[in-house]
């Protein structure tokens, strides 16, 4: 049997939904926290999708999607 992991090291995918309020308590809302969740993210987006031996356009095309989204809500926040 898997060794019990504890709530805080748990990732957020694998949180049940009756424990999301205890677990977003336990997440670190400082600058600091924030910034280093945001560097994470970053580098697993990069090592997964851009430094790989034999890469393709998934990721760069991922990051241009994501660009023109963001520029039409920008665009027409209107709407």
């Amino acid at each position: 049997l898997p060794a019990a992991v504890l709530l805080k090291d748990t990732k957020l995918m694998d949180v049940k939904l009756g424990q999301l309020g205890t677990w977003l308590s336990m997440r670190d809302f400082t600058p600091g926290g924030i910034l280093g969740a945001l560097q994470r993210g970053y580098t697993r987006y990069y090592n997964k999708y851009i430094n790989v031996r034999k890469g393709g356009l998934g990721g760069i095309s991922m990051v241009l999607a994501g660009y023109i989204v963001l520029s039409y809500m920008w665009s027409y926040s209107h709407i």
